[in-house]
């Protein structure tokens, strides 16, 4: 019985109304009413476990997420994950997390997946992990996209919070895929071309004086600042690098 779930969606969307977001939702009937489903979202902020979940609310479903192992070792946010039924992923043993995101499916359940695994900083769709594709596959369920835009202007990585009010959010529900797993690449690169288009629509429909010339918020494709796909790439590999080497010297200490 989800008792912690439905007392934070309330919450939620207490806040969208408090605050007067302008949440747009297209595709929400694509999300099934019954039965197993994967939502495959693209990564764009903090908030996006939230946002995300809205669609499915909408059609009565709580979405069940994958997120690392390290938010559910989180003395508070452990337990909360644990109470909402969301699926650990230990990117050490990916195969099990997939084996129990497939069971979700299977039981019924509508579970989400982010196939990006980071937070993209270019807000465009990064290259994409073939697992959606496979647990889909392997669960006999519909892989649907979903891409969210705005949602970084609340809170991304590197910026800080803009709690301010009237914040748009913009959110699209794509067509089912039904990936048969014979081709994981072939099938993820659908699914990218997909979320790809879905993108674009939704930031184009952005009105003009929210997308001014230069914001830090924009793809550069779109005369935005934000840094390309190859730039935040570089930017990510070389974070590792420096988290591995902290890592490294905080072992040699102890």
């Amino acid at each position: 019985m989800d008792i912690t779930y439905p007392i934070t969606i309330a919450l939620a969307k207490t806040w969208f109304r408090v605050a007067d977001m302008k949440i747009n939702m297209t595709g929400t009937e694509h999300i099934p009413r019954e039965g197993g489903a994967l939502l495959a979202i693209n990564h764009l902020s903090y908030v996006d476990y939230l946002m995300a979940g809205y669609p499915g609310e909408k059609q009565g479903r709580l979405t069940r997420f994958m997120a690392k192992r390290e938010v559910f070792d989180h003395p508070i946010g452990g337990p909360v994950m644990r109470s909402f039924k969301h699926i650990s992923v230990d990117r050490s043993a990916g195969l099990e997390s997939m084996e129990r995101a497939e069971e979700a499916i299977r039981a019924g359940e509508v579970v989400g997946i982010f196939p990006e695994s980071t937070i993209s900083q270019s807000f465009l769709i990064k290259e994409l992990k073939t697992g959606a594709v496979r647990i889909a596959a392997r669960a006999d369920a519909p892989l649907i996209p979903v891409v969210l835009w705005g949602t970084h202007r609340i809170l991304t990585k590197g910026r800080k919070a803009d709690l301010s009010r009237h914040q748009r959010i913009d959110i699209e529900v794509g067509e089912p895929m039904y990936p048969t797993g014979e081709d994981p690449i072939a099938e993820t690169a659908e699914l990218r071309s997909r979320m790809e288009a879905m993108l674009d629509r939704l930031i184009l429909a952005t009105p003009a004086e929210e997308r001014p010339e230069g914001a830090w918020w924009l793809p550069k494709q779109y005369g935005g600042s934000a840094p390309t796909i190859e730039e935040a790439a570089a930017a990510y590999a070389e974070e590792r690098r420096l988290r591995a080497q902290r890592k490294a010297a905080a072992r040699k200490k102890g």
